[in-house]
């Protein structure tokens, strides 16, 4: 969005610049002006789609240019910003359609939540009302963390949603090393710290990127942070993140505490990982006693059999009847595919596209969005390579 500053304070215009260039989309001031006046009288040829305005220096003989000023560009939002508001000038500003007045200094959280508002209205953005979907290992090593990881990019990739990963555990998360080799700035305990300043720009930049669409807000790197982080902070994350992001997905790992216990509240759908082996079925009936324990739908819980062969003594039908529930969704023993994709930190579907493990998450993909084959085939056939034959 093309902004329009108009103040004397060198300092507030930098630390406008700053906040808004950390937005997504971000805010660029493409031009400023030293104050009502000068504003007024030296009109940009090409109209800003923003104005933000200092009145913190405005002459009570300069009121009536507030109106002139909107009559420039009456396209634009306004933000007007205020140390003390004189009840002339908001009485003036109101009548010219501005409606964000912020006080000075300038309170960061404040100017984001009026951002959001001016770009809701202005239809750059909208808010979500984005679905929480849980990963939850039955067992350790059943490659729960591997299939939310790279079902949030495929859900990015396939079916062009927004899409964010949070990777929930308590000690030594490394979701990110499956889809990147980039280094976390911000952890999940450090939103946590400041959870105060959360809102939909401070949450994406705290998240590794793997693609414009999908971002991954990394666990915690030190067992001792996990102190930091509440139950309710998990509220607050998922409040903001739903209003932000298509879907949100959840790497709970293994572990059930107060902090996982919150995100699976809160989750729309959890989807057990496990493997077809006795230990995988004994503690996979262990955790659907714990949800069923805490009054969970059991139309909320979707089973998912990962490295699944055919053939084997374990059928699937098996399964389902010592844990009483169905399986929605089965994921190919594919190791080869799978392990290169982890040691490289490149999303399986980047990097082996035509493998079976990526056609099962295509599957999962279509299975979660309820997109019909039909209507993503050309999309399918283009990324997998397809050919009416091999069908």
């Amino acid at each position: 969005m093309k902004a329009l500053m108009i103040s004397k304070d060198s300092l507030l215009h930098a630390e406008v610049a700053a906040q808004g260039s950390a937005r997504m989309p971000a805010v660029q001031l493409v031009a400023s002006r030293q104050g009502l006046r000068d504003a007024a009288e030296r009109p940009l040829a090409d109209p800003p789609e923003l104005v933000i305005f200092d009145a913190s220096d405005v002459e009570p003989g300069e009121w009536e240019l507030v109106e002139r000023l909107a009559r420039h560009y009456p396209q634009a939002r306004f933000m007007l910003l205020a140390r003390e508001a004189h009840q002339e000038l908001l009485i003036r500003a109101m009548r010219a359609g501005m409606r964000e007045v912020l006080q000075l200094p300038l309170v960061h959280r404040a100017f984001h939540e009026a951002m959001d508002r001016i770009e809701i209205e202005a239809g750059v953005t909208r808010l979500r009302d984005g679905k929480v979907l849980a990963f939850i290992a039955c067992k350790g090593g059943s490659g729960a963390t591997f299939l939310a990881t790279n079902f949030g990019y495929a859900l990015a990739a396939l079916a062009e949603k927004k899409v964010l990963l949070i990777d929930l555990h308590g000690q030594f998360g490394d979701a990110t090393l499956y889809v990147s080799d980039q280094k976390p700035a911000m952890t999940l305990s450090d939103v946590c710290r400041q959870i105060n300043r959360i809102d939909g720009a401070f949450l994406e930049s705290c998240l590794v990127h793997v693609t414009p669409a999908f971002g991954v807000l990394a666990g915690a790197d030190d067992p001792a942070q996990a102190t930091d982080m509440k139950p309710e902070h998990m509220d607050t994350i998922l409040r903001v993140a739903r209003q932000h992001y298509d879907f949100v997905v959840l790497d709970v790992g293994r572990q059930i505490d107060a902090l996982s216990m919150r995100a699976l509240d809160s989750a729309d759908t959890i989807y057990p990982v496990l493997q077809l082996a006795l230990p995988d079925i004994r503690d996979g009936r262990r955790l659907l006693d714990i949800f069923r324990s805490l009054g969970y739908p059991v139309e909320r819980t979707r089973l998912i059999v990962n490295r699944y062969e055919k053939g084997g003594k374990l059928r699937l039908a098996d399964l389902e009847h010592a844990l009483g529930a169905d399986v929605v969704h089965t994921v190919p023993n594919d190791y080869l595919s799978a392990t290169d994709s982890v040691n490289q930190g490149i999303p399986v579907l980047q990097l082996s596209r035509g493998s079976p493990v990526a056609r099962s998450l295509a599957d999962l993909v279509e299975l979660v969005t309820e997109r019909r084959v039909s209507e993503s085939k050309g999309l399918f056939d283009r990324l997998f390579g397809r050919s009416d034959a091999e069908q």
